[in-house]
């Protein structure tokens, strides 16, 4: 099961719908469900999708070769992608992560428009929870 915050959903299909014709993608993190709050239901250790690193569209090597050097592997744990004309799949184009969300038109939160698939492209169950991530400030 991937455990993704409804706030983390809301706000990457609106950058999806906001770059729309053009493909987004950008890293996703996770933070563990004993540091949210709302989140008692589920195990402490559990790991949710909470936050994400800004886009950034001016990168070239991205633009060429499709891979984001902005964000270390380390700090991103899943991958988020939009296809503005494509099915709701990974494809060979996408940046692959062990986890990696996808989006596409309507822009909306259902499993018609927003799913999450493993590395090899295996659809994986989803459940968007209603949990908030910790404070945090530009200076931590």
């Amino acid at each position: 099961m991937v455990y993704v915050t409804r706030g983390l959903v809301d706000v990457l299909l609106d950058l999806a719908s906001d770059a729309d014709p053009s493909p987004l993608t950008t890293g996703v993190s996770v933070t563990a469900a004993s540091e949210l709050e709302d989140a008692s239901e589920l195990p402490p250790e559990t790991p949710v999708f909470t936050d994400f690193f800004l886009p950034n569209s001016d990168n070239p090597v991205n633009a060429v070769f499709g891979v984001d050097l902005s964000t270390p592997a380390r700090q991103a744990q899943g991958r988020f992608v939009s296809h503005p004309v494509g099915e709701l799949e990974v494809t060979r184009r996408d940046d692959l992560a062990q986890i990696i969300f996808v989006a596409v038109p309507p822009w909306e939160d259902d499993e018609r428009s927003f799913a999450a698939f493993d590395r090899s492209g295996e659809r994986q169950p989803l459940e968007i929870v209603d949990a908030t991530p910790p404070g945090q400030s530009l200076t931590d």
